[in-house]
């Protein structure tokens, strides 16, 4: 069971957005985020819009999923064309899922040249696919980099056979090697996923983790904290007592052993929960949604993003295939980011980033908020709130003293109140 979409307006059927979004679009760049819902197994864990089946029915199935992915396409460029909005090449590109690797390669590079075709491609574009282990081959990853993709993330999650039985997770821990060699020889940048924080996962079977994704010299690693959603088997499990509650503090310690592992190996921390090896070797898809630039989200439940406007596509392959079949957009709901709103999701996500967050500018001028002084957002009350934080230990005073938010690795570990005691 997936979460439910979130409430909004409906979307017009044609899709067509309003003229706001022209309004700076020419220093914002357009990503695109592509959905493959397909996977051989579902995680325990997994509350992804995900469907284990190859036959859907209504005309949606893995095998004509990249037909119809294409179908969507054409109607962004219409839309985004018709929105009056400056030709912008595509510059970051994120195949997500799912499993986006249980397609043929052939499929995934056939989406990727529908988009050039749309859009274009910038001549530097990264464009990723996440994978699992046992989901790529030395043909397919070989496949995937001459037509153009650069960059694989792969689900590693855990290098321990018990801790990846209990997340459901079934390749090897072995095969993580093979294909990371196999996609460095195709010529690939690799990025591994970690998850810590699962029920039995000892400190010991962490740092065991850590050290066979080092051993990887990956270019990019993420590392998250397990998080038992709603809805999943795993919460089930939980809630009859066959496996306990990730516990906060325990993954509190492994987030630091893992940054000083990852920090060690000479990988940096650029996002609370990434870090990279070189500043070039950052996720620059990611990045694009951290600090507010345009994407377009592909496939069932895909959400989107361009000049304030926000909507989200009608979640099951079916309902997807069936709109686009009829030249509908698949748009289920969406909404218009007001000047307050959009401020608040630049700071909750600004905040997360080494970079930092200019704190005196993040509210834009205050005649634009009105009641600023009531409602805590003067300049005065931010200076205040950001010098608590830095005698707190939550942010660099040195970067609090020039307006500046920065977190520490204690501030990482509780950036959701460092967002509160700013925005509050």
């Amino acid at each position: 069971m997936s979460p439910a979409l979130p409430e909004g307006d409906a979307a017009p059927d044609d899709g067509a957005l309003p003229a706001s979004v022209v309004a700076g679009a020419e220093v914002r760049d357009l990503g695109v985020y592509l959905h493959v819902p397909f996977c051989t197994v579902r995680c325990g864990y997994c509350d992804f819009n995900t469907y284990t089946a190859q036959e859907l029915g209504g005309g949606a199935s893995r095998a004509t999923y990249a037909t119809t992915a294409r179908q969507e396409i054409r109607l962004a460029g219409e839309v985004l064309r018709g929105a009056g909005l400056p030709e912008r090449p595509v510059r970051t590109v994120f195949f997500g899922g799912g499993t986006p690797t249980i397609l043929p390669a052939a499929d995934l590079v056939s989406m990727l040249r529908a988009l050039e075709g749309e859009w274009g491609l910038a001549p530097d574009a990264e464009v990723t696919t996440e994978a699992n282990p046992d989901s790529v081959t030395p043909e397919s990853l070989r496949a995937l980099a001459a037509g153009g993709f650069t960059r694989v993330s792969f689900g590693m999650q855990s290098a321990v056979p018990h801790v990846l039985a209990t997340l459901d997770r079934t390749h090897d821990p072995a095969r993580v090697a093979l294909a990371v060699a196999w996609a460095r020889d195709a010529g690939l940048s690799v990025s591994v996923d970690l998850i810590y924080g699962t029920p039995g996962e000892s400190l010991s079977d962490w740092a065991t983790s850590l050290d066979a994704a080092v051993a990887l010299a990956p270019d990019h690693v993420s590392a998250y904290a397990l998080v038992v959603e709603a809805g999943t088997r795993l919460a089930v499990r939980v809630r009859r007592g066959e496996v306990p509650v990730p516990d906060p503090d325990d993954e509190a310690v492994k987030y630091e052993m893992a940054d000083d592992a990852l920090s060690a190996a000479g990988l940096a921390w650029y996002e609370v929960s990434n870090w990279s090896r070189t500043l070039e070797a950052a996720c620059r898809h990611n990045l694009a949604y951290w600090t507010g630039q345009d994407w377009w989200g592909i496939g069932p439940g895909a959400h989107s993003h361009v000049g304030g406007v926000r909507w989200w596509n009608v979640k099951h392959p079916r309902a997807y295939a069936d709109r686009l079949a009829q030249g509908l957009s698949p748009a289920a709901g969406r909404e218009v980011l007001g000047p307050r709103e959009a401020e608040l999701e630049r700071i909750l996500l600004g905040v997360r980033l080494a970079a930092g967050l200019d704190v005196a500018t993040a509210w834009g001028p205050e005649r634009d908020l009105p009641s600023a002084e009531a409602s805590g957002h003067s300049s005065v009350v931010r200076a205040s709130r950001l010098t608590e934080l830095a005698d707190d230990g939550l942010v660099e005073a040195a970067a609090a003293r020039s307006g500046r938010a920065v977190l520490t690795r204690r501030g990482r570990l509780l950036a959701d109140l460092v967002v509160r005691a700013l925005t509050g």
